[in-house]
């Protein structure tokens, strides 16, 4: 594996996480959002990623792009299949006419672990590309 692959794999690792950043805080925006209907509440949604690797024999020598490509593929948003929240409200501006209100299948602390599980991923990505980065560097000064 060369060395630049390194700064590839970090760079789609941090595009993914910055992916699951998003959709986390989208969900906490939207975690006390209430609906009278189920069909407009919003619903959690969370990232697909798949490691995604192809190595330079697949690509055959002639290719453009002979180095084997690695990282992590973000293959998409997915909307969370878990049930809402229907609580009985009769005196909410939004309830229905059977007096619930529909809430959106956020849970609050669910999204905070995601979201610091998120930042600490990105920052080790960070970290992987200063430390390639300083290995370049060091590399370029044996020759000096």
């Amino acid at each position: 594996m060369a060395l630049g692959t390194v700064f590839d794999i970090a760079g789609s690792g941090m595009n993914a996480q910055s992916v699951r950043l998003n959709t986390t805080a989208s969900n906490l925006a939207n975690a006390q959002t209430a609906s009278s209907s189920i069909d407009q509440v919003y619903r959690g949604r969370h990232p697909v990623f798949a490691a995604h690797y192809r190595d330079s024999m697949e690509l055959g020598a002639d290719s453009p792009a002979s180095a084997a490509q690695a990282g992590v593929q973000v293959l998409g948003v997915v909307e969370s299949d878990a049930p809402l929240q229907p609580r009985y409200e009769p005196h909410h501006p939004q309830a229905d006419e059977e007096g619930y209100v529909y809430y959106p299948n956020v849970n609050v602390v669910e999204e905070m672990t995601n979201m610091i599980s998120a930042s600490r991923s990105f920052q080790a990505n960070v970290e992987v590309m200063n430390s390639a980065k300083l290995m370049v560097q060091r590399v370029l000064t044996l020759g000096q």
